[in-house]
C-alpha cells in the first residue's frame, strides 16, 4: 500500500501542468474551466464508483485507476489541445473516483480478516504521509526533467509511472468474494444498503459529517503559497515555507494511530495553532508558519483516526459506497472553501482567512467528545 501511495503521487507533471496549458494557448479562464471539469467529474462519479467497488473486485478497480489517469496525462503530452486537456481531467477525475472509498474498504476488510483492524489508522495515515512525500519529490525532480527534455519529457515521465502503480495494485490481497452477501447483487441494491446504513446509523452520519468538515484545511492547502508570501519573505523563500507546512502534514500522517484518546484536545490545539499562526502571518512574522505546519500535522493525524471510526461503524457489503458518501461531503466542503476564500479575499488577506478556517476544528473537537455509538 505504501508503494502504491508513493507512485500514485510521484507525478512530475503536478507542479507544471498549468504551464503546459498556458504554453498551448489556454487563457486563465479556460484553465479555470478545466479545474471545474475535474471537480465536477469527481463529484458525479464518487458514489457510483463506490457502489461499483462493492460489486466487483476492488483490486481490479485500484489497478484501473492509475491507468485512467495515465491515459489523461498521455493525451496532454502527445495531443495537447483544450479538449484533450478537458478529457484528460475527466479521466483523472474518474481514476480518482475509482480509488476513493475503494482503497479504504479493501484495506479495512483485509485487516479485519487478519484480526488487526486497529492497524487501519496507522496504514492510512502513513500512506497519506508517503503520498505527500512523493509530491515533494516529484516537484523537486520536475525542474531538472523540464530542463533536460521540456514539457514532453515531464509528461512522458508521468505517464510511465502509472503502469508501475497499477502493477503494484495487482499484488494487493483480496480475500473478499464479490457476491458474498446474497441480496447485494446489483447497483441499486448496494446503493439502498448504503443509504439505509447512513439513514439508520447516527454514528455513521456524524462520522461522515465530521470527516467532510475536516477537509477544510485540505482545501486551504491550495492557498498556503499565498499565506507564505503574505509574511513578506522573498519569492525564493516561499517554497521553503510551503515545504515546512507539507512536512507538518507528513509528520501527522506518520504518527497516525497513536494517542487516539487525545483526539478532542488535539483538534483544539490544531485550531489554536492555525489561528495563532495565521495571526502571526498577518503581522508578517515568517516563523508563525511553523504553527500552521503544526496545525496541518494535527489535522492529518486526527483525520486518520476519524476515518477509522467511520470504518468501524460500517457493516454489511456497502462499505465502499458509504465511504464514498464521505467523499462527496469532502467535495462539497472543498468547493465551499474555494468560493468562500474567493469572496473573502476581496476584504481580507490570507492571514485572517486562515484564522477563520480554524473555527470548524473547535466545533469538531466538541462533536468528537460525544460517544460514537448510540
Amino acid at each position: 500500500m505504501y508503494v502504491y501511495a508513493f507512485l500514485e503521487d510521484f507525478i512530475v507533471l503536478y507542479p507544471v501542468y498549468a504551464l503546459l496549458f498556458a504554453e498551448n494557448g489556454l487563457s486563465p479562464a479556460q484553465i479555470s474551466s478545466l479545474f471545474v471539469i475535474w471537480s465536477v467529474t469527481g463529484f458525479v462519479l464518487e458514489i457510483p464508483s463506490g457502489v461499483w467497488a462493492d460489486l466487483v473486485s476492488r483490486r481490479a478497480l485500484l489497478t484501473a485507476a492509475p491507468l485512467l489517469t495515465g491515459a489523461g496525462y498521455a493525451l496532454w503530452t502527445f495531443v495537447p489541445s483544450y479538449w484533450s486537456f478537458a478529457l484528460g481531467f475527466v479521466l483523472w477525475g474518474a481514476g480518482g473516483s475509482l480509488r476513493s472509498g475503494t482503497v479504504q474498504a479493501l484495506v479495512y476488510e483485509e485487516l479485519g480478516r487478519c484480526g488487526r483492524p486497529d492497524r487501519y489508522p496507522v496504514l492510512v495515515g502513513r500512506s497519506a504521509a508517503i503520498g505527500t512525500t512523493a509530491v515533494a519529490a516529484a516537484s523537486a525532480l520536475a525542474a531538472p526533467v523540464l530542463a533536460a527534455g521540456g514539457l514532453r519529457a515531464v509528461g512522458l515521465a508521468s505517464v510511465l509511472v502509472t503502469p508501475l502503480c497499477a502493477a503494484v495494485a495487482l499484488t494487493f490481497p483480496e480475500s473478499r468474494r464479490h457476491r458474498e452477501i446474497p441480496h447485494l447483487t446489483n447497483p441499486l441494491a448496494v446503493l439502498r444498503e448504503g443509504l439505509a446504513q447512513v439513514r439508520e446509523g447516527p454514528a455513521i452520519r456524524r462520522a461522515i459529517t465530521v470527516l467532510s468538515v475536516m477537509s477544510v484545511i485540505g482545501a486551504m492547502e491550495e492557498y498556503v503559497p499565498l499565506l507564505a508570501q503574505a509574511t513578506g519573505v522573498s519569492a525564493g523563500t516561499v517554497p521553503l515555507l510551503v515545504l515546512l507546512v507539507s512536512v507538518g502534514g507528513m509528520a501527522g500522517g506518520w504518527f497516525a494511530g497513536r494517542g487516539q484518546g487525545a483526539l478532542a484536545p488535539a483538534l483544539v490545539l490544531a485550531a489554536v495553532c492555525l489561528a495563532a499562526g495565521a495571526a502571526g502571518v498577518a503581522a508578517r512574522h515568517p516563523a508563525a508558519v511553523t504553527l500552521v505546519a503544526v496545525a496541518f500535522g494535527l489535522v492529518q493525524w486526527a483525520s486518520a483516526t476519524l476515518d477509522a471510526r467511520l470504518q468501524d461503524e460500517i457493516s454489511g457489503g456497502a462499505r465502499a459506497t458509504v465511504t464514498s458518501m464521505a467523499g462527496v461531503g469532502v467535495e462539497i466542503v472543498s468547493l465551499t472553501v474555494y468560493g468562500g476564500y474567493a469572496a473573502g479575499s476581496v476584504w481580507a488577506g490570507p492571514g485572517p482567512l486562515f484564522a477563520v478556517a480554524a473555527v470548524p476544528y473547535l466545533v469538531i473537537a466538541f462533536a468528537v467528545r460525544r460517544p460514537e455509538r448510540e
